[in-house]
């Protein structure tokens, strides 16, 4: 039985899009570093990396879907950060923004990892924004590496 599994190995000529929030620009501005230097350290050209910056999290899956409508990328990376309020805007804005890059993923068949924090306090998100619990830009840029390799394996 064959065995598939990705590398991060950067396909040719492939292009990858970060789509960061500008909302919680501390948090977000930290997440977009640290994916741009992954992107690089694995062999990305500058040029082959776009950065979308997007007002907030709930606008980011429309950018996406235009991206990948372009057809000129392997992979997205999304990232966001949404921190829990006295309102329920919290559950609305996260779980759209999730739900709608998955359906960008699955309807133009491109990975879109999803690096958007939803949290409970400032405090969580610089935790994962190059505190203790790590980067998640760092670990969405080496998903989104290892899925464009996956995915080239799987043509």
């Amino acid at each position: 039985m064959p065995y598939f599994e990705g590398e991060l190995r950067v396909p040719g000529s492939a292009r990858f899009a970060i789509i960061a929030s500008r909302w919680n620009s501390r948090i977000t501005d930290a997440l977009v570093t640290a994916a741009r230097q992954t992107f690089a350290g694995n062999g990305v050209a500058e040029d082959a990396l776009d950065v979308i910056r997007v007002p907030g999290s709930w606008e980011i899956p429309v950018a996406a879907a235009r991206v990948a409508a372009g057809g000129q990328h392997v992979a997205i990376i999304a990232l966001g950060c949404v921190i829990r309020g006295d309102t329920r805007h919290y559950e609305h804005v996260a779980d759209g923004c999730a739900n709608g890059l998955m359906r960008v993923a699955l309807d133009f068949r491109i990975p879109v990892l999803n690096g958007v924090l939803a949290v409970e306090h400032i405090e969580d998100a610089e935790a994962r924004a190059g505190g203790s619990h790590g980067n998640k830009g760092e670990e969405t840029a080496l998903a989104a590496i290892e899925m464009a390799h996956l995915l080239e394996l799987l043509a």
